[in-house]
């Protein structure tokens, strides 16, 4: 199993809306960027991923799963970019902020902080686990 961190503003998708489509989940479609999109290719069902809100809120609000692997975008015109299918598991105890992030030294080589501008950034299973820590949430589902 791998896991993965999937960064959204949100108010174009929120981790609500997120929750929302249940157990048919949602494509997490409109990525335009190759390192993001070669990441999703390496995406298998049952991978785990944190939901984190960017923009203004800048934290991780959730614990998702991948449940359909990479397909067509159909958002990308010029069918360049791909999509993967993932599904609200649960939303975390404690948000963990991008500060907090910053702060502890354990997560210093954490991706989210390495390559911020990407969307899709893996997550190592050290990072996994002392994330889901600090959230105050189990690390397996």
């Amino acid at each position: 199993m791998a896991y993965w961190l999937f960064k959204s503003e949100p108010g174009t998708w929120s981790w609500e809306d997120q929750m929302n489509k249940g157990i048919e989940g949602e494509g997490w479609d409109g990525v335009r960027n190759y390192q993001a999109n070669n990441n999703m290719k390496q995406m298998k069902v049952g991978d785990l991923g944190f939901f984190y809100h960017s923009v203004k809120e800048k934290q991780i609000v959730g614990i998702v799963k991948v449940i359909g692997e990479h397909r067509p975008d159909p958002t990308d015109k010029k069918n360049i970019f791909g999509m993967v299918i993932i599904e609200a598991i649960q939303a975390v105890k404690k948000c963990v902020t991008l500060a907090e992030v910053k702060s502890n030294e354990k997560l210093a080589e954490f991706a989210l902080i390495k390559q911020s501008r990407l969307s899709v950034v893996p997550v190592s299973k050290e990072h996994w686990k002392e994330i889901c820590k600090m959230a105050q949430t189990k690390s397996s589902f």
